[in-house]
This record gives C-alpha cells, structure tokens and sequence, in this order.
C-alpha cells in the first residue's frame, strides 16, 4: 500500500506543478495583453499634450517628434485668451458639473437607504424596476425631455442638464449593494437607543460608504463632463457652452490649425486628472466592496 500510494502523490505533486506553471503562464500572458493595451492608449493621449507645445510645421514629421524640438505656449495662451475664451466653457462645465454629482450623491444615498433597510410593501419590486431604467437609451428621452424643459421653461438654460442628472438610477443601485451588506444589528442597536432612520443614515451609513459616495462621484463627474449630446440638444446660447460644445466649435473654425486643437484637448482634460489622480483609489474600493455584495 505504500509503495503504490507514492506514485500517486507524485503524479499529484507533478499535476500541481503543472498547473502553478499554467497558471503563471496565464498571468505573465494576460498582463502582456494589458501592457500593450495601455500603450496603446496612452499613446494617442502622449501625441495630443506633444502636439499642442510644437510648432505648425512640427505636426506631421516623421518620425514622430514625441517631444518638441523647441516648446511653443502660444496655443495654450490662445485657447484661454482668445475671443472664445475656454473661461467661460470652464465655469458653465464646473456649475453644470458639480451641482448635479453633490445633488445626486445626497438623494441617492437616501433612496439606496431606502431600498436596502427600510421594510415596506413591493420594495423590492419598485427597485428592480427603476433599476430597469439603466436599461433604457437615454436617446429614447430627448423627445420627451425637451417638451418637458420647454414646457417648464427651462430650455436653453443650464437646469435643463442639472437637473436630470440629480437623480442617478446608478448611484442608487451602487450604494444600495453595499448598504445591504450592512449588518442589520448594529442599526437595530442604534433604535434602542432611540436614533431615527435619519439619524442612522447621517451617523452611521454615510461614514462608512464614503469609498462608494466618493467612487460614485468621481464616475459621475467625469460623465458629465464629458457629456455632448445633451448640452447640443438643449443649449442653443454659446455663453451656456460647456466644455465639448465649446472644443467643437473650436475645431470647426479653427481652418485646420491642430496644434490649437491638441492644445483645447488638452486644457479640457485637466479636470478630469486631477480628479482621479486625487480619488482614483476610492474608485477601485467602493466599486469592489459594492459591486461583489448584496
């Protein structure tokens, strides 16, 4: 029995061995994969900031001149002081920014509050189906939307971009799979000591989800910064301009000039850096304590 039982741990050991090495393999594999991806998408990023310190005839030698043989500023400076200046594209992308992602942080805390501890009749029910809402093209609502704004009278205004990005059917969904993984004693504990569900939800709920609020906003800051189609949809004023109406009428007269495109492209992601330079690791740990619970 012994001798025959050592061939078979050795044929395990071997087996093991095996699929360590596999294993390995797969990894050295997969962050090759990964590797060449982010090269391959840093790139164009690299050619953008090079492109908008050369000169006009710089543009196009090859081989690719990654950095300029001598820096030019004056497209940077003609971006912010020129007739159109990005000023003003700046502070209307700030305001129409920051109010809904701190507007929308506030109410979708209560609501994931609410569909995750709070006991009433088709609670369930009535979130799988505002959840389902994520599932709707938001093309589908420009019709409806802008008979609603103008109805309202607040068409061509910037509360026709903040105020439907108050609401977020991804915050409520996000912060809800973590609050559900919130042990339900410790709140109970809190009631016999006489706190509201107000009162839990301040004190207790907040503090622990900050990685998914700050997660959740750092996302929802760079949506709406982004966002082209319902500023072109809804603003027809250029002082309501934010930044990606304003680069696209930069591009469409600039008569060709790249080196003052790279250099608007450029101005118009600064934001957004520092934004996940500051909270990129919120991003990665509310996400993954959301996203795997509940």
């Amino acid at each position: 029995m012994k001798a025959s039982s050592k061939p078979a741990v050795k044929r395990t050991a071997v087996q093991k061995d095996k699929l360590s090495a596999a294993g390995l393999l797969g990894k050295w594999i997969l962050t090759i994969v990964m590797l060449v991806i982010a090269v391959e998408m840093i790139i164009p990023f690299i050619w953008m900031i090079s492109t908008s310190f050369k000169k006009a005839s710089d543009v196009f030698n090859y081989p690719v001149q990654w950095i300029p043989a001598t820096f030019d500023f004056k497209h940077h400076i003609n971006v912010w002081s020129g007739s159109d200046s990005f000023i003003t594209y700046y502070l209307n992308s700030l305001k129409v920014t920051l109010i809904p992602v701190i507007l929308a942080a506030f109410l979708s805390s209560l609501a994931a509050y609410s569909f995750a501890k709070l006991e009433y009749k088709g609670r369930d029910a009535f979130f799988l189906l505002y959840i389902s809402m994520m599932m709707v093209p938001n093309q589908i609502l420009f019709v409806p939307k802008f008979i609603m704004f103008d109805w309202m009278g607040i068409y061509n205004t910037h509360w026709a971009l903040i105020l439907p990005q108050c609401f977020s059917v991804f915050g409520v969904f996000l912060m809800r799979q973590f609050f559900v993984s919130f042990p339900n004693e410790l709140i109970q504990a809190a009631k016999v000591d006489g706190a509201n569900h107000f009162y839990i939800w301040w004190k207790i709920m907040l503090p622990l989800a900050k990685p998914v609020i700050a997660s959740f906003m750092i996302l929802d800051f760079t949506w709406n910064w982004n966002d082209y189609e319902n500023p072109l949809i809804f603003l027809n004023s250029q002082k309501l301009y934010t930044i990606p109406l304003g680069l696209n009428k930069f591009v469409l007269e600039s008569n060709i000039d790249y080196n003052g495109m790279m250099a608007a492209a450029s101005a118009s992601i600064i934001p957004i850096i520092i934004v996940f330079l500051l909270g990129q690791r919120y991003v990665v740990e509310g996400v993954t304590s959301s996203g795997i619970k509940g």
